[in-house]
């Protein structure tokens, strides 16, 4: 009797491991173009919706030197998850605005769509990764230390074990299997304000992307990289005074990467405000990063 319900137990054990949903894990992360600036109220019908079989963890961003931040919820892809946007471990505020986040994961789904997709996403506008262009909002450098010593690695940190402690992401009642297969990265501006900084962008981009593949304990994780650009929206006609420097170093990066893709669509873009892309700007950056990524994993 004892040996024929080990049997049973063994069977529902196997039974439910089978049915666990497997759901491949993109990384969203940078600075204010990755928070995304675009209108809700301007998204097409198509876009303005729940984006059906899409999860997303969105990890509440945070100052540097402020408690650990990343809280969040897994939930159904919505809009709203831009700047502004803020989470607890009880539920997520949306806000007004969206970012690459709705039109990356629609393509996604059309390019993969025999794959679960989940995005975990922690971004913070106007943060830096080299340590003295980090200013009042924030770096990247994990070795970057002020006050508390807590910089936006430590939240990015916090944000992936957050996101990988929920063993059921869609509430099926059911233990899911999350699989990373790719980072989507834009960032770069706020290191653009002095040459010094600029020069060694792509090797402090080289080890904050090699750190954060570790964090998901997976060598050569697909990097995709989204081009800075410039509005002109300035007296002197530049925004970034060594933006073209950055440019090149993330050229650099890509090109030496060998698993890394580059977004040059951002020269196409107009603009919201002299940093910020517009509405149209943001939907077609989404694709863009999914069109690399694709490309990338197949």
């Amino acid at each position: 009797m004892q040996r024929k319900f080990s049997f049973i137990i063994l069977i529902l054990f196997i039974a439910l491991n089978i049915s666990a949903k497997k759901y491949i894990v993109f990384y969203l992360g940078g600075q204010s173009n990755m928070d995304g600036l675009g209108y809700v109220k301007e998204l097409p019908k198509s876009l303005n919706q729940p984006v059906s079989g899409v999860y997303i963890f969105h990890g509440n961003s945070t100052k540097d030197t402020f408690n650990i931040g990343g809280e969040g919820v897994w939930d159904v892809l919505k809009p709203g998850h831009g700047a502004s946007h803020s989470s607890t471990s009880e539920g997520n505020n949306l806000s007004d605005r969206f970012g690459v986040e709705l039109t990356f994961a629609t393509e996604i789904q059309k390019l993969f769509p025999d794959e679960n997709i989940a995005l975990i996403k922690y971004s913070r506008g106007g943060t830096s990764i080299h340590k003295d262009a980090a200013g009042p909002f924030g770096c990247w450098e994990p070795d970057f230390e002020v006050g508390s010593g807590i910089n936006q690695y430590d939240h990015f940190l916090a944000t992936i074990k957050n996101a990988y402690s929920v063993k059921d992401i869609d509430g099926d009642g059911e233990e899911d299997e999350l699989i990373p297969v790719g980072i989507v990265w834009m960032q770069g501006e706020s290191d653009a304000g002095k040459l010094e900084w600029a020069n060694q962008y792509s090797a402090n981009l080289k080890r904050l992307m090699d750190l954060i593949r570790a964090a998901f304990r997976t060598d050569d994780l697909p990097v995709v990289v989204g081009r800075i650009s410039d509005s002109g929206n300035s007296p002197t006609g530049k925004v970034w005074k060594y933006g073209r420097e950055i440019r090149w170093q993330q050229a650099k990066f890509v090109n030496q990467d060998g698993n890394a893709k580059l977004v040059t669509t951002t020269d196409n873009y107009t603009y919201s405000d002299p940093w910020h892309y517009d509405s149209e700007g943001y939907i077609d950056l989404g694709k863009q990063f999914a069109k690399e990524m694709s490309s990338l994993l197949k």
